[in-house]
């Protein structure tokens, strides 16, 4: 099989694109003939040696990718056999091999993929779909709410603009460029801004009528997040899920409060990380919160993948796909 394989700390240029043995699944696990797998920006970071309480050091060699969705073609001891041939998405956890042509994974941690929704649907359901869940539980959106939504035409940015919408809340999508700008007014911002230009702060506050907003999903910080900060109203919220940048926010005003939205407390829902995952194919499967899937990279090109992320050029979901498959 084709897998990407990471032998050292650094840029794009160390995943490399190789021909590696077929997978064995041991017990309780079953393979899965890969159609597609999830990037994240998270991904980058890790590649050149990021390293937090949760995440710790690469073992190297590896194989990156956390999130896979494909046909079990296999199965190991212990597996029931009605999985064999079914269509599966799985979330590795904090383990690797998602860049792959073929991936293992725990009996456990299996979804079947809901009929008619494609494989790159379901990984982005199971990864930022569960984040979004996740996100929503801490911090529900109401009607009366205005809501502002950084990177908004993003895979996160995304899902939380169609549950803002969807509980009736007023939504300010913030973006970078006019084609992502145009991205954040289809999925149903009342208000796209392009947060790149002078003044982008003002001309929201020209169509609100002042510092009228009471919540801020955020997942850039620095100075954007800080401008956003800046248009809540008194006892408005910013929830951070993310960044994209070491730039400074000052967040000097106690009557508006920041939360971190990530870490252990995404687990506070009775089921875990599995009822997430599970709200959002669900959500995926019915229609009321879709991911978009529209930056897709052959297998081949993870390294490629990797540099439009790194560089802000893509919108909704970044997913990879078997070379063979496209």
């Amino acid at each position: 099989m084709q897998a990407i394989r990471q032998y050292e700390l650094g840029g794009p240029e160390v995943l490399l694109y190789e021909d590696v043995p077929d997978l064995e699944p041991g017990e309780d696990q079953v393979r899965i003939a890969v159609s597609a797998s999830g990037v994240h920006y998270l991904d980058t970071s890790l590649r050149t040696g990021f390293t937090s309480a949760v995440h710790q050091p690469l073992q190297l060699p590896m194989t990156p990718g956390r999130e896979v969705a494909g046909r079990i073609d296999a199965i190991g001891a212990g597996v029931d056999p009605s999985w064999l041939t079914k269509r599966a998405v799985a979330h590795l956890g904090l383990a690797s091999g998602g860049y792959a042509e073929q991936a293992l994974a725990a009996v456990a941690s299996l979804h079947e993929v809901p009929e008619g929704m494609p494989c790159a649907v379901a990984v982005a359901a199971i990864g930022t779909g569960r984040t979004a869940v996740g996100i929503l539980d801490q911090a529900p959106v109401a009607a009366d709410d205005v809501v502002i939504v950084t990177s908004a035409a993003g895979g996160l940015g995304v899902l939380l603009t169609q549950a803002a919408k969807a509980a009736g809340a007023t939504v300010i999508g913030l973006a970078g460029g006019d084609e992502k700008v145009a991205i954040a007014k289809a999925q149903g911002a009342d208000l796209a801004v392009d947060y790149r230009i002078d003044g982008w702060d003002d001309v929201v506050r020209r169509e609100l009528g002042g510092d009228v907003a009471t919540l801020v999903f955020d997942g850039v910080g620095g100075k954007t997040a800080d401008s956003a900060f800046h248009l809540l109203a008194a006892g408005g919220r910013l929830m951070q899920h993310g960044w994209f940048t070491d730039e400074p926010a000052t967040y000097d005003d106690p009557a508006r409060t920041v939360t971190m939205l990530l870490g252990p407390q995404m687990l506070a829902r009775p089921g875990g990380l599995r009822s997430l995952e599970a709200e959002a194919l669900a959500r995926a499967a019915d229609g009321s919160r879709v991911p978009l899937v529209d930056a897709v990279f052959a297998l081949s090109d993870a390294a490629g993948a990797h540099r439009a992320l790194e560089a802000r050029q893509t919108y909704g979901k970044v997913v990879l796909m078997p070379d063979s498959l496209l």
